[in-house]
């Protein structure tokens, strides 16, 4: 926990100063300071955390599922990797909209109110939890079953969307 929350706060930190400082090369009138805000903006949308949810629903589905050994590689290779996707991606919005909400822009924080951020909390809290629902056989039928119904939700709504 404690590592996820300095990574989420060093990277929002991080992307609040870059946005700021294109904010200010924008306000400065040169033209690059609008190309960063742009490349942030089309990199940190809220809809790319429906299909990062399904790919982590799967992998955790094949961690409960599998032995000990295949389930520690999917969970290295596999589980890790698209956490640290969707909390580096969700660090980085939120950095963007306090930046934005810094220089003025007072609706900023209402981007954070989308429902799609629902699936990027999920990831987090999944991979937090993944440890206990490996304890027996119960826990882990149950994680089975409540991965591929959270993997069949989030790929209906990536393509419905």
């Amino acid at each position: 926990m404690n590592r996820t929350a300095s990574a989420f706060l060093l990277v929002t930190a991080f992307t609040g100063l870059l946005a700021a400082l294109s904010f200010a090369l924008q306000i400065k009138g040169y033209g690059f300071g609008s190309l960063g805000v742009a490349r942030l903006d089309a990199l940190a949308s809220s809809a790319t955390f429906v299909p990062l949810a399904a790919l982590y629903a799967l992998a955790g589905a094949l961690i409960t599922i599998l032995p000990l050994r295949a389930a520690g590689l999917v969970h290295a290779n596999g589980a890790t990797p698209v956490y640290s996707t969707a909390l580096v991606l969700l660090a980085t919005i939120v950095g963007l909209q306090a930046a934005r909400f810094a220089f003025g822009d007072r609706g900023a924080l209402w981007v954070l109110a989308d429902w799609q951020f629902v699936f990027a909390g999920a990831i987090v809290a999944a991979h937090l939890c993944l440890d206990t629902l490996r304890r027996n056989a119960l826990l882990r039928t149950l994680a089975f079953i409540g991965f591929c119904v959270a993997m069949l939700a989030c790929l209906y709504w990536t393509f419905r969307l």
